[in-house]
């Protein structure tokens, strides 16, 4: 498939340092023999942070646009480092991530934000010279054997889509490319999908100082299907929806207990695929990889479709920051929320999302917004949002229309509604299961012994947790509640 140019982010530094985090504690005697500090070195401090961190990406034929394996390679970028890592929370900080720490649930899966002692570490080094230290502290180089670095793990199966060619002057294009089968010949669940772009674009830092850098699929809108003919109703198909790709996004974890099914001879099939220049003539293509459950797995929950958002009437004044969308829906069934997943364009800064339940309004989880790294947000197990049938879900988007907000081309322009980035969408895309009576009374049960709760503790996110609610009399038979 090509993409031609009608006319004839170079990697700007918002997407140059990928870094990721991991835990990482100050040695305890960091302060100090006869009460001086020790320095924060290269060789004993700063590499672990790396290595566990930043170096999946951030090495040679990585996806980031330098390596950072070694102290000549790290020297040059060190006050950077500290810049982009101080940010925190908004568009340009790495690692790419953006809940707030301030507010709402604070335990999410494979949550690569810094901590404060990770901040004060890397600035204290920065500050003090970025001094290399005794490299005889350094801990043994990481190996990689390929490539492609898998965030779920080595994938189950992995499939590739065709090759996709946009030239550096191609408008942008909608549309959809070649289904994918998947060759499987028995059902299987899925706990994980990931989905990457390779091309042939060098990581030297070049690409578009606009959104999505050196990769040309914007995004990928898609399902699983098997299309089977039957002679007396003609052609059937069985349709299996999925986690929409985008630029920068990580992978989708599903609940353990509610894992998506691929069915056998399923293929992968675009709905709409949306290619935008990167600036270069550049081939690339999709890999998807999937982690599978064991064989026998059968999911406890269903996914619950659920539309929050808006897309159609967005009025985003020119020449103004701080601007807010609001929008609502109501829970049909009990639900356990498992991402966070804010979806905005260009102008997009935060996005926030609460739950209100009576006269109770709780903010669940707040983000920051960077358009070049769009982040779903999975809830630790124990720490997903249990709601009620009835709650009101509502979140806020936090607008930037103004000449402060780089990712905004000419902020002097009104923005409506539309599918380019240029112009606005405003949606949650996060994923929730629903469940019965029964399920919904089992979770709330469990998640009290867990974490202990008692009549003086309040759980974010579960408003009847600690409410007297009866145990369903298994002699009157399952709930038929719709």
């Amino acid at each position: 498939m090509k993409l031609h140019a009608r006319n004839g982010f170079r990697f700007g530094l918002g997407a140059v340092l990928l870094v990721p985090a991991t835990i990482f504690a100050l040695p305890e005697d960091v302060g100090a023999q006869e009460g001086v500090a020790s320095p924060v070195t290269f060789s004993q401090d700063i590499v672990p942070i790396l290595q566990r961190s930043c170096q999946t990406c951030h090495r040679p034929a990585g996806v980031a646009p330098m390596s950072l394996m070694t102290y000549d390679e790290v020297r040059p970028w060190v006050q950077v480092i500290q810049q982009r890592t101080g940010i925190r929370d908004r568009a340009g900080a790495m690692p790419p991530w953006y809940i707030e720490k301030d507010i709402g649930i604070q335990h999410y899966k494979n949550d690569p934000s810094l901590s404060d002692e990770e901040l004060a570490a890397i600035a204290a080094w920065a500050d003090s010279g970025a001094p290399e230290g005794d490299p005889a502290d350094l801990p043994e180089p990481l190996v990689f054997e390929d490539e492609t670095v898998w965030t779920i793990g080595e994938p189950d199966l992995v499939l590739r889509s065709q090759d996709i060619v946009v030239e550096a002057g191609a408008p942008d294009w909608w549309g959809e490319i070649e289904s994918i089968p998947t060759g499987l010949t028995e059902d299987r669940y899925v706990a994980a999908v990931e989905i990457k772009e390779v091309n042939d674009v060098d990581s030297d830092g070049s690409g578009r100082e606009t959104v999505g850098g050196r990769y040309i699929v914007h995004h990928m809108i898609w399902r699983t299907e098997v299309t089977e003919v039957d002679d007396e109703n003609g052609e059937e198909t069985d349709r299996v929806g999925w986690p929409v790709h985008e630029v920068g996004r990580n992978p989708d974890m599903f609940d353990p207990e509610g894992g998506r099914l691929l069915k056998a001879g399923s293929s992968i099939v675009s709905e709409s695929v949306h290619l935008h220049s990167n600036g270069r003539d550049t081939k690339g293509h999709l890999l998807v990889g999937f982690k599978f459950h064991p064989v026998g797995y059968e999911p406890k929950y269903k996914p619950l479709s659920l539309g929050l958002g808006n897309g159609l009437d967005i009025d985003i004044k020119g020449m103004e920051a701080g601007q807010e969308l609001h929008a609502y829906t109501v829970l049909p069934e009990h639900t356990k929320i498992i991402t966070f997943e804010p979806h905005l364009h260009a102008p997009g800064m935060r996005m926030c999302l609460q739950a209100i339940w009576g006269i109770n309004i709780e903010t669940l989880s707040c983000s920051g917004y960077d358009h070049n790294w769009v982040r779903g947000y999975a809830y630790d197990d124990g720490y997903q949002p249990l709601l009620p049938k009835g709650t009101i879900l509502h979140i806020i988007g936090y607008m930037d229309n103004s000449p402060t907000n780089s990712n905004v081309p000419d902020p002097r322009n009104w923005q409506g509604s539309g599918n380019r980035s240029v112009t606005n969408m405003f949606i949650d895309l996060g994923m929730r299961v629903s469940m019965s009576d029964e399920q919904f009374i089992e979770e709330m049960a469990e998640r009290r012994k867990r974490f202990n709760v008692t009549k003086n503790d309040h759980v974010i996110g579960c408003p009847l947790c600690l409410a007297t609610i009866p145990t369903p009399d298994p002699s009157q038979g399952p709930s038929t509640d719709p």
